[in-house]
């Protein structure tokens, strides 16, 4: 068995789709080259003892007891017991410090990014000869962080992470395209604000809000069929609506037809940044006209990145704080992440493309 071993798995950021998935429509998100790591030694004890070196915080978990926390958030042990159901076993010790450079609460999935290595490295110690690739890891990361907990959250951060790269998501059954454009000959600007998110009672709010917003066109529109334009005329359906639902409506198809624009320009042999620009623009306006999740902080970094020339740029997150991207020629990008920083932005960088989860082993 292996004597120490290090999982490390991504960041990623949400282009187009954002409050999407869990509606089972598309998403496009990026892994970015953010990581966590779970980097585990081998010891003679029947516990994993835990540092959170970022957080200085210390657990140990006896992986041969229940789960019984009472926190829906404690996905170390979550994992354990959704593996142990699928055979994946721990007879083993290990000593486990967990570091990040994942900024924590803001919109990047620093959370399913943990729950993916940590899956990962249990799977790798404790099924050895299992072949594990990014379906089986995606999988059970959402068992983990959605199933197990009754979360209202979507599969967009699971697969995402434990696929790498930049995706189209179908997520009525979980097909992946993978495009070959990855961004390279532009920055993708992040800044991350100061002001923490409620993501649980946001995504509550927001996906029964919109649920309701389309059940109701269904139950009144008997050929509504959200995947197919043909079937409804929107401004009928939208007027038919109550003043409270109809921007649910709204944001669940605009930004729907935005995330179709998008993938039919990424699937071009040379996208039009411009384009793709225009869009990111469009979604982020329905996510603060109609969904309101930005902050006065979150609009002042986007109006900071339009007002330097960004492309197109847009809140990442859920919403109430989180994070922001922009779409940058690289000539101006590290002139952006100053300025961001200058005006009180907890934090801002330049983020790439990462190609997934990886591991490293020593027996």
């Amino acid at each position: 068995m292996l004597n120490s071993i290090t999982s490390v798995a991504p960041a990623r950021i949400c282009l187009y789709g954002d409050h999407q998935d869990y509606l089972n429509l598309p998403i496009i998100a990026i892994a970015i080259n953010r990581y966590i790591k779970v980097k585990a030694k081998s010891n003679l004890t029947e516990s994993f003892y835990i540092n959170k070196l970022d957080l200085g915080k210390k657990d140990i978990i006896d992986y041969d007891k229940d789960y019984n926390s009472k926190s829906r958030t404690d996905f170390l042990r979550i994992a354990i017991k959704v593996l142990k159901k699928h055979g994946c076993m721990p007879n083993k010790g290990f000593d486990i410090d967990i570091s990040s450079n994942i900024p924590i609460n803001s919109g990047l999935s620093s959370s399913s990014a943990l729950t993916v290595a940590w899956i990962q490295f249990l799977l790798k110690t404790y099924l050895p000869d299992k072949k594990i690739d990014y379906k089986i890891l995606a999988e059970l990361a959402y068992e983990t962080e959605v199933t197990e907990t009754g979360s209202s959250g979507g599969n967009m951060d699971q697969y995402t992470i434990s696929h790498g790269d930049t995706i189209f998501l179908n997520t009525l059954n979980n097909k992946i395209h993978s495009y070959n454009y990855d961004f390279s000959d532009v920055d993708l600007v992040v800044g991350v604000s100061n002001a923490g998110k409620d993501t649980r009672g946001m995504l509550k709010k927001l996906k029964s809000n919109q649920l309701l917003a389309l059940n109701t066109i269904s139950k009144s529109f008997s050929d509504f069929n959200v995947y197919d334009n043909e079937t409804y005329d929107y401004n009928s359906c939208y007027e038919s609506l109550s003043h409270d639902l109809k921007p649910y409506f709204k944001a669940a198809i605009k930004n729907f037809d935005v995330t179709r624009a998008a993938d039919n320009e990424l699937r071009n042999d040379s996208p039009n940044i411009e384009v793709l620009g225009k869009l990111m623009n469009n979604h982020h306006d329905l996510l603060r006209g109609e969904l309101k999740i930005t902050t006065d902080e979150i609009d002042q970094m986007i109006d900071i990145c339009n007002s330097m020339g960004s492309y197109g740029s847009k809140i990442v997150g859920s919403g109430g704080g989180g994070s922001i991207v922009a779409i940058c020629d690289k000539n101006i990008s590290e002139g952006v992440v100053s300025k961001l920083k200058d005006n009180g932005a907890k934090n801002a960088f330049i983020a790439t493309q990462s190609n997934g989860p990886k591991i490293e082993t020593n027996e």
